[in-house]
């Protein structure tokens, strides 16, 4: 148990290091790992080794968290390979991105105005997640590829952020307007 802490949460988890994860394995594992750290387990355990599976168990939460959600898998992946994304950074001026930025920004604007501005936003969100799905596959294809274009997935993770931004806003946007029927 004393090399889950040194562990890479792929290696964790007994999972291939690669983008494209089987949910179900993940799953498990977890479920697996977090019976063996169980404080129940542990208590009649000394205080260091109370402290040790409460690392684990954290570490394990933390591994768990990242590699479930594909966002932080992405970027967990693209650090392993020696390539960090700065948030402050700006993203690379591509033009159509930029133009499809500005637009989506806009419907988003506009949905109070519509007549029905629920099933207007509810057919924003589904069309900003099927853009993130797009950007999802195209990710996986180039961060699972042999010699993976690190620049092109970090490009790819900037354009998922957006989207994953823009869907916290359509959510915020969708509570406001549930309030103001009710």
């Amino acid at each position: 148990m004393s090399s889950v802490l040194t562990q890479n949460f792929f290696e964790l988890f007994s999972l291939p290091v690669q983008y494209a994860l089987d949910r179900a394995a993940l799953d498990a594992h977890y479920r697996d790992l977090q019976r063996s750290v169980h404080p129940d387990r542990f208590a009649s355990a000394g205080e260091q080794e109370r402290r040790v599976a409460m690392q684990h168990a954290t570490h394990i939460n933390e591994g768990y968290q990242t590699l479930k959600n594909p966002l932080r898998r992405a970027r967990y992946l693209l650090e392993l390979r020696g390539r960090t994304i700065d948030d402050q950074q700006t993203m690379q001026a591509d033009p159509a991105f930029l133009m499809q930025q500005m637009e989506l920004r806009e419907q988003l604007g506009e949905i109070r105005g519509q007549q029905d501005p629920l099933t207007s936003l509810d057919g924003l969100a589904r069309e900003i997640t099927t853009l993130y799905n797009v950007l999802e596959n195209e990710l996986a294809q180039v961060l699972d590829a042999n010699a993976g274009d690190l620049e092109a997935a970090v490009a790819l993770v900037q354009k998922m952020q957006f989207f994953t931004r823009l869907q916290n806003e359509v959510q915020e946007l969708e509570a406001d307007l549930e309030d103001e029927l009710l």
